[in-house]
């Protein structure tokens, strides 16, 4: 009972604080470890203490794989050489520093146990880094590399730490022996994830339930963990493997209805143990600070200790990270951005290192009775509290201070709307291949909703002042239709005249077409103070033969004036300067001139906006 209401207790702690971050704007896991370490000096609140084999085995295989799930397979693999210069490289470099410095003020310790906790310490937190990265809107980029190395790093640093302890036991150093370990470690743990691959790949092409697929998912990354583990692989690696290769394939081996239901349950699952995660690192601070004060040395001498750690983390962060970017992994112009890539990139990599609950949980792998461990704790715990407050509460700042861009709604819109065109060109192309005895005008309904879906999202970049547009309309109107509907469902269930499972299917219908439109107007609402000025994608003859030029001031259509009607956004030839309505307009006169004149290139002519679209090959520029 005791196990169970302390349960129930975090899960509304985490509820409780998250909500009230939310209406503080502050980043959730800064509150919930003020939280928890108020909280560890309340008599009236047990004592946590944390196994490292709860956190090892029970949360950090489904945090790794939700998060491996959603990193993308193509950018890791563009990123890879910075991701393992950091994930490999950062660590063994952070954990010997680490260990120098802890040396300068525990002479006696043992260099096997420096270098411990020098690998206790090093690896950033995968949590943190997209908990704090995503929220303050890092350049996809660097998210990207903090993501991958936090995936990967946590292998390299538990081999370090074995390897240290086992020297520290008496088996003697062989650095031999340590690079072979790792690289069976690390080899093992990618075959067994991409065997898990395999397996569940081939499983998933014969599942349609997506109970039975979700239910799958939830036993992919405990398995793979323990399995990798027994084989004396690294389980960090095999779950990693896994979740990136299956995310990565998931439009091909999975249902649309079991990826949404996957999607929907480890975003749910993600949130859960990421947020606790946060609490229970804070919950460990009591015990941790009075078993170090109990110690034989002075609180001075610990807390120099502690503080030369948190600092040279840090530090030996940054001065990795500008040899390794500007001497390995691109020495010369960023290829997609056509010069050096700014330092300010990577200072912003390098501050971004906060440590998460791997660092604590590393740490009690640390045997009772080795000499200093309260110390070496209580070390972890400061390097993990100091990362989070002092880095991670100081990144959103170093970033605008910096003018690090965040990634900018505008141009998302934009490559979305360019995609969607893609993607209906080649529908219409099969649609042309189809045989088909078309008696009553499906055909046409089909292209009717494709223009609709592809108009709407071309809308979404116009800039039109307080002017409605067609779709903020359709969904003002819809949804007030739905609600409506939803009622008057209600109405007919409290009857009992139809069956509840006929109600359940409608509600949900409902449910699925509204929750459609609430995502569309909060991507407009974040659209309407940006604009695009970046070229995006591929470009064609056409688009390099036309750049983009300031267009009329205060432009009309003259035809939608001729014919008394209004357009939603109005877009200007760059051939001939011509000035028409966009295809989201009633007489979408800008293609129209397009079809009399073949002139390939428009520009949009809102203002602060600069794209360019190619009517012959589909292309924005």
């Amino acid at each position: 009972m005791e196990i169970a209401l302390l349960l129930c207790g975090l899960a509304v702690g985490v509820l409780v604080c998250t909500a009230l971050a939310d209406r503080l704007e502050v980043p959730a896991p800064f509150l919930l470890i003020a939280v928890g370490v108020a909280a560890s000096y309340v008599p009236q609140v047990p004592q946590v203490y944390l196994d490292h084999d709860v956190v090892l085995l029970g949360l950090l295989p489904p945090l790794l794989y939700a998060a491996a799930q959603q990193t993308s397979l193509v950018d890791f693999n563009a990123n890879r050489r910075p991701i393992l210069l950091l994930s490999v490289g950062l660590v063994v470099f952070t954990a010997a520093g680490v260990a120098c410095v802890v040396r300068l003020f525990l002479p006696d310790l043992p260099w096997a146990l420096a270098l411990a906790i020098g690998a206790v310490v090093a690896p950033p937190d995968a949590v943190a880094a997209t908990a704090i990265g995503r929220r303050i809107g890092l350049p996809r980029r660097v998210v990207t590399i903090l993501e991958g190395e936090s995936l990967f790093n946590d292998a390299t640093a538990l081999v370090f730490l074995r390897t240290a302890l086992a020297v520290a036991a008496g088996s003697g150093l062989d650095a031999g022996g340590v690079a072979l370990d790792f690289v069976l470690a690390a080899g093992g743990g990618a075959l067994v994830g991409l065997a898990f691959f395999v397996v569940v790949g081939k499983v998933r092409r014969r599942i349609t339930d997506p109970v039975i697929d979700s239910a799958m998912s939830l036993v992919v990354p405990f398995a793979a963990y323990v399995l990798a583990e027994e084989i004396h692989a690294s389980g960090v690696i095999s779950v990693v493997v896994a979740g990136l290769l299956l995310g990565h394939k998931a439009p091909v081996l999975q249902t649309a209805q079991s990826r949404i239901a996957e999607r929907l349950n480890w975003r749910t699952i993600a949130f859960v143990l990421e947020n606790a995660v946060f609490l229970l690192i804070g919950l460990q601070a009591w015990w941790i600070v009075e078993g170090a004060v109990d110690s034989d040395i002075g609180l001075g001498r610990i807390a120099a200790v502690c503080g030369a750690t948190l600092a040279a983390v840090i530090v030996l962060r940054l001065l990795w990270v500008f040899p390794a970017r500007y001497l390995l992994v691109r020495p010369g112009p960023d290829p997609d951005l056509g010069q050096d890539a700014p330092w300010t990139y990577t200072f912003v990599l390098g501050w971004a290192g906060m440590r998460g609950v791997v660092t604590l949980a590393a740490a009690f792998v640390v045997p009772e009775g080795t000499p200093y461990r309260e110390v070496l704790l209580l070390i972890a715990f400061t390097v993990v509290a100091g990362t989070l407050f002092v880095q991670g509460l100081t990144l959103p700042m170093v970033a605008r201070r910096l003018r690090v861009p965040s990634p900018d709604p505008a141009e998302d819109a934009l490559a979305r709307a360019t995609l969607l065109q893609q993607a209906s060109k080649a529908a219409l192309e099969e649609l042309d291949r189809l045989e088909y005895d078309d008696r009553h005008g499906a055909v046409d309904l089909i292209r009717q909703r494709l223009d609709q879906r592809n108009f709407a999202a071309w809308e979404r970049l116009a800039t039109v002042g307080d002017q409605e547009s067609p779709s903020d309309l359709y969904s003002r109107a819809r949804r007030a239709m739905i609600g409506a509907e939803r009622r008057r469902v209600l109405e007919i269930r409290s009857g009992g005249t139809v069956p509840a499972e006929v109600v359940a299917d409608v509600l949900a219908m409902l449910d699925v077409e509204e929750s459609m439109l609430d995502v569309a107007s909060e991507e407009r609402e974040e659209l309407r103070a940006t604009a695009v000025g970046r070229r995006l994608g591929e470009v064609c003859a056409d688009l390099e033969r036309f750049p983009a030029v300031l267009t009329a001031q205060d432009p009309v259509c003259a035809r939608c004036l001729e014919d008394g009607t209004t357009w939603v956004a109005l877009r200007q030839c760059l051939e001939c300067g011509h000035v028409g309505c966009c295809d989201s307009s009633p007489q979408q006169h800008a293609t129209v001139h397009f079809h009399e004149t073949a002139h390939a290139v428009m520009q949009s002519a809102e203002e602060d906006e600069s794209w360019r679209w190619c009517y012959v090959h589909h292309l924005t520029g």
